[in-house]
Parts: C-alpha cells; structure tokens; sequence
C-alpha cells in the first residue's frame, strides 16, 4: 500500500549535533519530536564517518520506534538495511533512484530530486516515492548553486509533474511561509533550519502542525 506522506517533513542536519553527550542528545530530541507527532524524519549527515553516521542512526531508530515515524537516511542507500531506517534519499553523485530501489526492495521509501526551474529530464519515470523540487527560497543549510525558485516555481513545477508525484518543497522553508508553498502545489514541506534552528524543535514542530495539519 502506498505511503501516505505527512504535510511537513523535518531534516535534521548532522551540523545541529553536539560532539559530547551526541547519543543522549539525539535520544532527547527524538523523542520529544516523536512525541510532537513527527511522522517522518530525514537524517542527513555529509561529512561525518560511517561510524558517527551509523552511531547517530541507532540512537535515532531507539528514540523514534519503527511502525510510528518513517526515518529516511539522505544519500546513503547502502546503509539503509544496518540502520533500520525506512528508506533514502537520493540526488545527483549518489545512487540513482533505480540504484536505491534495488537495494531497497519495493516496501521502502525512495526519494529523490526532482527539479528547480524545470523538473529532472524523465525524472517521472523513475522508481521514486516522492520528489523534492528547489530551492523554494534562500537556504542556509545545504550548499547549492541553484537559484530560489520562489512560489511561481512550486507552481510551474506541479503544472509540468502533474496531479500525480509526490513533490516536497525544500530550501528556505519557515512557519510563515509554508502554507504559501503548500497552497502553490507542494504536497509536503521538508524543512531543516525552520525547525532545528529554534532553541526548542519539538516546540516549533507543534506550531507547524497546528497551522498545517499532519
């Protein structure tokens, strides 16, 4: 049965993580978020070794049981199955979305990106679950060369995908802008430093969820 995405998808960026007391701290945070009502979580850590990786991932699976949030591990697909995570996300440089699903098998979640000023050629033929599109706006949380597309990009790139993929928005993303993105054609919001940049994410995350709905 196909998964039926939440309307708001934190990213928590490895950046965010203290070097001491790391385990107890992502034990702490996961749970609160779980408890916030987070469904769906991506851990996304571009430097780190697989030891730090694989650590952080373990106290994140313990703190946020499978069966009641989706975790999904950005880049690494290989790592999926020691983790216990639900699924990867995929961009340009790592596995392909095709690469993803065979490691992965049909049950899990394979996202991948999908497009900024124009969707990904042939992206729509891709075994992905859901696409993300962006930079909506400014980000400061992942490096990239790509211009904010704004909410007439959200707009342009629903009208070219059609009623049927899964886009997530990323890039920007704050509580005061993401009904706009929603209303402009995203189904899900992703976002990283709208959330884990607040002194208290789970918090945060209550805010997003009362004025989004899950």
């Amino acid at each position: 049965m196909p998964y039926t995405f939440p309307r708001i998808y934190p990213i928590l960026d490895a950046s965010v993580l203290p070097a001491s007391d790391r385990v107890a701290f992502i034990e702490r945070l996961g749970c609160k978020l779980a408890e916030a009502g987070v469904i769906l979580l991506e851990y996304r850590n571009k430097a780190g070794s697989n030891d730090e990786l694989l650590a952080d991932c373990e106290a994140l699976r313990a703190a946020m049981p499978e069966g009641k949030v989706k975790l999904i591990l950005d880049d690494r697909a290989d790592l999926v199955e020691r983790t216990g995570f639900d699924g990867a996300h995929v961009d340009a440089g790592d596995a392909s979305p095709a690469e993803a699903r065979r490691v992965l098998g049909p049950d899990r979640i394979v996202g991948t990106f999908g497009g900024s000023e124009e969707l990904v050629e042939d992206i729509l033929l891709e075994p992905a679950d859901y696409l993300s599109i962006g930079p909506v706006f400014t980000t400061h949380t992942k490096q990239t060369s790509r211009s904010p597309i704004g909410l007439e990009g959200v707009r342009f790139l629903r009208a070219q995908a059609g009623p049927g993929p899964v886009l997530v928005a990323v890039g920007g993303i704050t509580r005061a802008t993401a009904a706009q993105v929603l209303l402009a054609g995203a189904d899900v919001v992703a976002a990283s430093e709208g959330i884990f940049g607040q002194s208290d994410p789970a918090a945060e995350f209550r805010l997003w969820l009362a004025e989004l709905g899950q």
